[in-house]
């Protein structure tokens, strides 16, 4: 294909003999006065030539709100040294999915806003400031406004929708929705320079985003999903912009092409939400249970599972919600619902394997924990319950011995040692029970039940003096119970 000889550019197809295209031929006509002097050209002036002049109101309001915000968090308390609690962020307006997609959509946008620490926010506004002074330039003010905001929304929803259960905070999707936005524009465009002067720039925004998508890709905490979202609504803007709303001076041709993107992306978000309206009733039934109203939760749960009949995190809600409720029955039904869905999650065969311990069920527990140590040989919880089953038996040697592998698997696990001890006091082995029993409570503190059962074990060692002090000890706890 053969290029312009004056700028650059490459001829359309089919254009043998020619040696113009058709921008440089109707500047060379306008320069001759064969044009009317209203006739528009549909191409975009190169954004550094007017840069000078050209106002970054824009981008210099949106530094300011995320400054502001980042600064009122600070002087809120929120730490920002390293990365602030997750629920200092959510107070504040995160992104998360529990809460977006429970009706406060308002997330989408309030968290492109926030920032979760000094350098966060450091290599973000610093980025905004280059990319933002050089698309407000290109776009003008109120477009480029509306691509960073609805860029900045798309990031979010994109976020969301993958991995609902993450934190997501910054402005680094609309600062990729901007870049995207630029590189369509510089690559589809037609400008009143040649080619080769814009390419320059279009390369550097396109290494600017490769680097820092690899740079994502194996960075942890970086929010991968957001930064592809809000590139892929940048790319389409920017190409939109550049083939059918090139014109600054033709505003309703801009207005359209970005309102019709904008009952996109607001029809496409809210029929999303709308799909996703079981994570709503999720949340509501977290809720509940934090506050002991079980049934409420059940029912809600039980939403879900209708909704979802897949999901493994809402049977494996209601099933704890059953057993704190004492519905051992439909408990051991849902838990073993999780298992068919999810055969690899090791928690659904623990707490399976206890609804089997309540029930009395004792060989059906004893194979469910078989079958959490042949998932996972080193699961410490696996060797407590199987414990749990030796001493439920009075098989107390056997208990002493995988209560033992247990502690040695995980030291804080929570009751090891207060159940080794029983085991032991059981066996008349005291000395080794009181040991057990103070371990506990160095490792968890005060506890009524530990201090009960170390006065009993001083008791029969004839240690009166110190049962009577374990004793008094439990009495003070049950009083402030």
């Amino acid at each position: 294909m053969a290029n312009c000889v004056q700028c650059g550019r490459k001829l359309p197809s089919f254009s043998l003999g020619k040696k113009l295209c058709s921008w440089c031929v109707q500047h060379q006509a306008a320069q001759r006065g064969e044009e009317s002097e209203h006739a528009v050209q549909r191409v975009e002036p190169a954004p550094w030539l007017r840069r000078q002049s050209a106002s970054m109101a824009v981008t210099q309001v949106f530094f300011g709100i995320n400054v502001a915000v980042f600064l009122g968090m600070l002087f809120a308390g929120v730490s920002i040294l390293d990365h602030p609690a997750g629920q200092d962020l959510v107070h504040w307006g995160a992104n998360y999915g529990p809460f977006t997609l429970s009706g406060q959509w308002w997330r989408l946008l309030t968290c492109v806003f926030i920032h979760g620490s000094f350098l966060h926010i450091a290599f973000n506004m610093w980025c905004l400031w280059d990319l933002g002074a050089l698309a407000e330039s290109l776009y003008g003010h109120w477009t480029f406004a509306t691509v960073y905001l609805i860029t900045g929304v798309a990031a979010s929803l994109a976020s969301v929708a993958w991995n609902p259960n993450v934190l997501s905070v910054g402005a680094s999707g609309a600062i990729f929705g901007i870049a995207g936005a630029l590189i369509a524009s510089f690559y589809l465009g037609e400008f009143s320079l040649p080619r080769a002067a814009i390419t320059g720039t279009l390369r550097s925004v396109v290494v600017f985003v490769g680097y820092n998508l690899v740079f994502g890709a194996v960075a942890s905490r970086t929010d991968n999903a957001a930064h592809v979202g809000g590139l892929v609504a940048g790319l389409i803007l920017g190409a939109l912009i550049a083939r059918l709303a090139p014109d600054r001076n033709a505003p309703m041709r801009r207005i359209a092409v970005l309102a019709l993107v904008l009952v996109v992306v607001g029809g496409g978000t809210a029929w999303w939400l709308h799909s996703r309206d079981y994570l709503r009733h999720m949340q509501r039934g977290v809720g509940f249970l934090a506050e002991a109203k079980t049934d409420q939760a059940i029912a809600e749960f039980q939403t879900v599972v209708r909704r979802r009949p897949d999901y493994p995190a809402a049977h494996f809600a209601l099933a704890r919600a059953y057993a704190l409720k004492g519905d051992l029955a439909n408990a051991e039904a849902e838990y073993k619902r999780v298992i068919e869905l999810n055969p690899r999650s090791e928690s659904p065969y623990n707490n399976l394997g206890f609804v089997y311990l309540e029930e009395k069920k004792l060989p059906q527990a004893r194979e469910t924990f078989k079958q959490l140590l042949s998932l996972n040989p080193n699961s410490a919880n696996a060797h407590f319950g199987l414990a749990a089953v030796a001493s439920a038996e009075e098989n107390y040697r056997e208990a002493i011995n995988e209560y033992k592998l247990a502690a040695r698997l995980d030291p804080e696990l929570e009751g090891v040692d207060y159940n080794l001890g029983r085991a032991q006091a059981k066996l008349g082995l005291y000395d080794d029970a009181i040991v057990s029993f103070q371990k506990e409570l160095e490792k968890s503190g005060d506890d009524y039940d530990t201090e009960i059962a170390l006065a009993s074990a001083y008791d029969a060692k004839g240690m009166k003096r110190e049962a009577e002090d374990a004793r008094q000890k439990a009495a003070e706890l049950k009083g402030q119970k």
